[in-house]
């Protein structure tokens, strides 16, 4: 295993996302709060879940060609700058008592295509930043993960519900200015170089080679399918959380913002022990292991007596979900071709965040139909058969034999050779 130091502008990068994490964290917690203050309607709380999510079904196979296309450091402080000014204007107008369900839905969806830009590009940014090199991507990813869980779930969301009580305004500005600490962090990051962009070739036919290769591996397609199943049902999960929490366990605002606390307390400690649960049990059993987790623990939390049963129900399912953000996004970056990085980032995110809205609605619509806690049951039935469907797609044998073609490969196209990177790059 390799000893070598991450890069210095690797810091920088991780201080920008830092703080930007926090404020998320903070909208996290009051944006649910805010729609509650507005209405106790079910499918008006999934509308606002569900529009952050729908700039990846519109637009995010797009979004990744383009960034293919783009300076991934541009892009990256760009998006950052106009999600500060959204939220800005946005404050100012909840302020002037302009704030409604359309507002908190429009929002969601810009700031949901301004985070598409940003991951797509920050995906794409760190293995050229790190040379590629598997072990030093597990490294940053489990400090990015960790620092991000810290912040957006530990300590933003009771800052948001604290200082939701200072006026309906004050979150959305907090986060405009982590947005803006961000962006002037990222345009100190130092330029990376990169595959230069085929623009002779239409676009649509670049997208289509990003998801060609995704949807042709099967260990790829196996990665993207359990964020894309296990969003339908945490969508659902989120949806009626803020509801569940008051009416069922009988927290508060403040117990709200403590209770997504506990959840990010496990997500933090899944990604310390990342590493070593996969070096322990190999990347594909550590994958199904997590996966199994996360679904039993959100079966005890529909199942939660208390708020303590469901706190402790959460910080499980977050250990699940820390590790395995820390994982497969470190096997992706190892085993995927630079010219193609921001088209499988974006194929496999938009996999997920389309299934989201699915999510949102679905859990709206059976808290409507029968009660609070159904959505969660069906959650949780959704991600124990995704585990089953998933293990064999991902399991150590494919992971090893993946890793191993990428290490014998050109150090510029460092991914295992199949039909679907001989189609890729004949499309691209």
């Amino acid at each position: 295993m390799t000893t070598a130091k991450l890069p210095s502008g690797f810091g920088r990068l991780w201080t920008a996302q830092t703080v930007s994490s926090l404020g998320d964290g903070v909208s996290h917690a009051a944006l649910p709060l805010l729609a509650l203050t507005l209405t106790r309607d079910p499918m008006a709380l999934a509308l606002v879940t569900a529009a952050g999510t729908l700039p990846w079904l519109l637009f995010g196979v797009l979004g990744g060609a383009l960034v293919d296309r783009w300076d991934h450091r541009r892009t990256m402080w760009i998006a950052d700058t106009a999600r500060a000014l959204l939220l800005a204007i946005s404050a100012a107008a909840t302020a002037l008592d302009g704030l409604s369900i359309p507002l908190l839905a429009a929002l969601a969806f810009l700031l949901g295509l301004g985070g598409l830009l940003f991951d797509t590009a920050a995906t794409a940014y760190l293995p050229d930043l790190l040379g590629r090199e598997p072990a030093l991507l597990e490294r940053a990813n489990s400090r990015l993960r960790g620092a991000q869980t810290a912040m957006a779930g530990f300590a933003g969301p009771p800052a948001g519900s604290a200082l939701l009580a200072l006026g309906r305004a004050v979150p959305l500005l907090a986060d405009a200015v982590s947005f803006m600490i961000s962006a002037l962090l990222v345009r100190t990051l130092p330029a990376t170089p990169r595959p230069v962009p085929q623009a002779r070739d239409p676009l649509l036919r670049q997208a289509r080679a990003g998801a060609s290769y995704v949807f042709r591996n099967q260990l790829l397609l196996g990665l993207a399918l359990r964020p894309a199943v296990g969003n339908i049902a945490f969508l659902a999960v989120e949806t009626v959380l803020a509801l569940y929490a008051h009416d069922h366990l009988g927290i508060d605002t403040y117990g709200f913002g403590l209770l997504l606390t506990a959840e990010a307390a496990g997500g933090l400690l899944g990604a310390a022990i990342a590493s070593s649960l996969g070096r322990r049990l190999g990347t594909g059993t550590a994958l199904t292991c997590t996966a199994a987790l996360e679904g039993l623990a959100i079966l005890c939390l529909a199942a939660a007596p208390n708020p303590y049963v469901a706190g402790l129900a959460l910080a499980v399912c977050g250990a699940g979900m820390g590790a395995t953000m820390v994982l497969a996004p470190s096997l992706r970056q190892a085993i995927v071709p630079a010219h193609l990085m921001g088209r499988v980032a974006s194929t496999s995110r938009m996999l997920a965040m389309c299934a989201a809205p699915i999510g949102a609605f679905l859990g709206g619509w059976l808290a409507t139909t029968y009660d609070i806690r159904t959505p969660l049951y069906a959650a949780a039935v959704l991600l124990l058969a995704m585990t089953a469907v998933t293990a064999t797609m991902t399991s150590n044998r494919r992971v090893q034999e993946a890793l191993a073609a990428a290490s014998a490969d050109s150090p510029d196209h460092p991914a295992p050779r199949s039909r679907a990177e001989n189609t890729a790059k004949t499309d691209a």
